[in-house]
């Protein structure tokens, strides 16, 4: 089994992993019992709105996916004494490489998250993805 950090590390990095690949409605299932906040939008609640958002937000290109790699790093999580509930702050970066498009990094910023423990699994309860830093999003976003 393992730890709790490492349990909700892996859905930072499981957030990541599903907005590269495209798996917009992989990334809904993520937040099926929480919420998703880019910025100063709106939050979309529950998987059928952060599905929606996703693909109303960003672009996907030939290969299916947005051609973009996150890199999450300085994570630090921290859980309440009863482990029943859990914050992590991270920073990322956003790559992206595309026919046209050379490698570059076009975004980076912070990610504030909340986390809920039911039963024996951490499950998201909110996460806040503020921008920092933007590069050219011309081929990232809609």
């Amino acid at each position: 089994m393992i730890s709790h950090e490492q349990a909700i590390a892996n859905l930072i990095y499981r957030y990541a992993f599903l907005v590269d690949d495209g798996d917009f409605a992989g990334l809904g299932t993520l937040f099926a019992d929480g919420q998703l906040t880019l910025n100063n939008a709106p939050a979309a609640i529950g998987a059928d709105a952060v599905e929606r958002f996703a693909h109303a937000s960003l672009r996907i290109h030939n290969d299916g996916t947005p051609g973009t790699r996150h890199v999450i790093s300085n994570v630090i999580i921290e859980i309440d004494d009863d482990a029943l509930a859990a914050h992590a702050e991270a920073y990322y970066t956003v790559f992206q490489a595309l026919p046209d498009f050379p490698l570059q990094p076009i975004a980076c910023g912070r990610y504030q998250d909340r986390f809920v423990r039911h039963g024996d699994r951490w499950i998201y309860k909110e996460k806040i993805v503020r921008t920092g830093l933007m590069g050219d999003l011309s081929r990232h976003r809609r």
